[in-house]
């Protein structure tokens, strides 16, 4: 009995903190991918403290997590929380070409996302890198390798060789983001695990990636460009 009325007041404060509208857009923009506040003033039109008090609104429910730019430190990035919309509706699926993982050097974290995305969806997928990186990382294909994925391309490609207009880019690396300066469609803070090196910083890259891709794919249906 305690357990289920710490679950009703669980929901009841997450659909206290969605009871507006500014707040459920939010939501609504962190479903695909992670947002730094100061994009997020932009997209909304709202006043820098109005924008605070919705986003510890939504952090005291449990709807959003935060977590600290690896480029600039300066800054901070919004992650939706895990199972925020348990039981909820998602929002319709939308239409995309194809989808464009990048990163900096292309040579970890986007080459585990095309890989990935590759198994997880029937939209085509390519990967490329700001600055791409001479070879694909070992720790990269070391974990490819322990979790039965092939990586999809030989060697690291060069954004401007790959991307399209149409193409729905999702950068995987804080840097790559804020070079392109928000140009990406969608955007994931994923750590880079090249400054550890070890195996358990590829694991868990890998399986941030992955639980981003679960929520992602069926959000995305093909269109013939």
């Amino acid at each position: 009995m305690n357990i289920e009325r710490t679950d009703l007041a669980g929901r009841v404060a997450r659909y206290a903190a969605l009871a507006d509208p500014a707040r459920l857009r939010i939501m609504d923009l962190l479903t695909l991918g992670d947002v730094a506040p100061v994009e997020l003033q932009a997209e909304l039109g709202v006043s820098s403290s109005l924008l605070a008090h919705h986003l510890n609104q939504l952090e005291q429910a449990g709807l959003l997590l935060r977590t600290r730019s690896e480029a600039d430190r300066r800054r901070t990035y919004l992650h939706l929380a895990p199972d925020a919309f348990a039981g909820l509706t998602p929002s319709p699926a939308l239409g995309v070409r194809r989808v464009v993982f990048v990163c900096t050097g292309n040579s970890a974290r986007s080459q585990l996302a095309a890989a990935l995305w590759h198994d997880a969806s029937d939209v085509p997928v390519a990967s490329a890198g700001t600055h791409p990186a001479d070879a694909i990382e070992p720790g990269a294909i070391a974990a490819a390798n322990r979790h039965g994925l092939t990586l999809r391309a030989p060697r690291p490609q060069a954004l401007e060789d790959v991307v399209e207009a149409d193409d729905f880019v999702v950068t995987v690396c804080d840097t790559a983001h804020e070079e392109l300066d928000g140009a990406g469609r969608v955007h994931w803070s994923v750590p880079d695990p090249v400054r550890d090196g070890s195996d358990a910083a590829f694991d868990a890259a890998f399986e941030d990636i992955a639980a981003r891709i679960h929520n992602l794919a069926p959000r995305l249906t093909t269109t013939k460009g």
